[in-house]
């Protein structure tokens, strides 16, 4: 190749023609899993679960460390990730949710560049006017990927000449944990994280929860194969995300940091150095800018969402100062008929606000037999006692230094020597309230209003 048409030496080390240098447009393609804790996979520093694909891909692109999300739950994440708005001003921020009519998502801001967009697998976002995408293809019957349906895509755009944007949502690994061989994990020698009561029930829940993470990776390798077979591979930026924490305690449906902090990691061929880490601290509302600005456009209207591409090239390495999250617990099923979170990050420490302290946090993990058997021991047992307890009954503010306590176990809260960095975070947490427009317990109790068909109802029959 003439070494004139090689890519500039960049910061993230390029070694090879970078997009920025070819007349086409690069395709788009980013996976997603369902309800997968970051921590549990190889690359992310597991030593228990078997995730070939992933951490191979990680060798290939920029894995990025501090990768957040707006609500540790699946409907409004998505719409949160294919909007590029915060949650509270889509309007999708209770679970079951949708956007308000009128909004924009990353259909409308990449069609007008000649993008084909399509979302194969779960969908769990609304309306369609909303997410109007050239091609959506549910999962097989089992929940499954349909493959073929990837690879007609993604080979009808090829012989268009046309560029695509390719979501792939997986159901992997949502409960039921019922994929996978869950034979490939012996229970005994699990590393448990230190919220979890370690009885043999958890244990062996765990060992069908990692089932599931490698059968997940087995169809992220699939895609990518596909990718590799279509002579699509060096065209395309792929990104894969581990979406929100699983449902056991402490993750999903909470703001502690396993519940919004995800896996991502990008692979853009010629431009980022294989096997990069990046401490930058991105948001799932970022992806959406990110790809209009690679891609050469602008948003059709503006976003929340601040484009990362400045990372991925190596010209800066650091993006945001903060994260932010919510929780809206009214509506999920059962769960407390309110019990609203909001929560601010950054990159060391984690606050979080409990609009109502006076209640208790409930959903169904609070009634599945596991919580029920923690419950029993907590009896008689310190660490069930204290971990059910803190599960249920939180205080009204919470502060955790993620970077020494990752799990969120010690509340500093009430340290005299933290008074400076809760003022800081929750000004900035105000702030960020006050621009989406959320009013706080006034927004929990309207989330009905944003769940079709549950305006009247307070209970639903979704595990979500």
């Amino acid at each position: 190749m003439n070494k004139l048409l090689l890519s500039a030496s960049v910061a993230l080390g390029a070694t090879s023609l970078s997009f920025a240098q070819q007349t086409e447009k690069p395709n788009f393609l980013l996976f997603i899993a369902d309800d997968c804790s970051h921590y549990d996979l190889g690359c992310y520093g597991s030593v228990d679960s078997k995730t070939p694909n992933i951490d191979r891909f990680a060798t290939q692109g920029v894995r990025f460390t501090q990768a957040y999300q707006a609500v540790p739950m699946s409907s409004p994440t998505r719409h949160n990730l294919y909007t590029g708005l915060w949650p509270v001003r889509s309007g999708a921020y209770p679970n079951h949710t949708c956007a308000d009519k009128g909004t924009l998502s990353v259909v409308h801001h990449l069609q007008p560049l000649g993008y084909k967009v399509a979302l194969i697998g779960k969908s769990h976002i609304a309306p369609k006017s909303v997410f109007p995408f050239d091609l959506y293809v549910p999962p097989l019957k089992g929940g499954e990927l349909n493959f073929e349906a990837i690879q007609k895509f993604i080979s009808d755009c090829k012989a268009n000449g046309e560029p695509f944007c390719l979501f792939v949502a997986s159901n992997q690994p949502h409960t039921p944990w019922n994929k996978g061989d869950a034979s490939q994990f012996n229970a005994d020698k699990l590393t448990l994280p230190p919220m979890y009561v370690d009885i043999s029930q958890t244990r062996e829940l765990l060992t069908h929860y990692l089932a599931e993470i490698n059968f997940m990776d087995q169809e992220f390798g699939n895609v990518l194969s596909i990718l590799d077979k279509e002579k699509m591979t060096d065209k395309s930026v792929v990104v894969y995300l581990s979406e929100q924490g699983n449902s056991l305690p402490f993750a999903k449906w909470t703001c502690y940091d396993a519940g919004v902090h995800s896996a991502c990691i990008v692979r853009w061929p010629g431009v980022i150095k294989p096997g990069s880490v990046s401490d930058a601290l991105v948001e799932y509302v970022d992806i959406v800018p990110t790809f209009v600005d690679i891609a050469g456009g602008k948003p059709q209207a503006k976003v929340d969402g601040e484009s990362f591409k400045p990372v991925l090239t190596g010209k800066k390495k650091e993006h945001k100062k903060y994260s932010f999250s919510l929780q809206t617990t009214r509506g999920i099923n059962a769960g407390s008929p309110y019990y609203g979170i909001r929560s601010v990050y950054d990159g060391r420490y984690r606050y979080i606000v409990n609009l109502t302290p006076e209640a208790t946090f409930k959903n169904v993990e609070t009634n599945s037999p596991l919580f029920k058997e923690w419950e029993s021991l907590a009896e008689t047992d310190a660490h069930a006692k204290a971990m059910t307890t803190k599960y249920q009954h939180r205080p009204a503010i919470e502060l955790y230094d993620v970077k020494n306590d990752p799990y969120c176990m010690k509340n500093l809260a009430e340290d005299a020597t933290q008074t400076a960095t809760i003022s800081r975070l929750d000004k900035e947490l105000k702030r960020w309230m006050k621009d989406c427009g959320d009013e706080g317990q006034a927004t929990e109790m309207r989330a009905f209003e944003h769940m079709p068909g549950k305006k009247k109802i307070s209970r639903h029959t979704s595990n979500e």
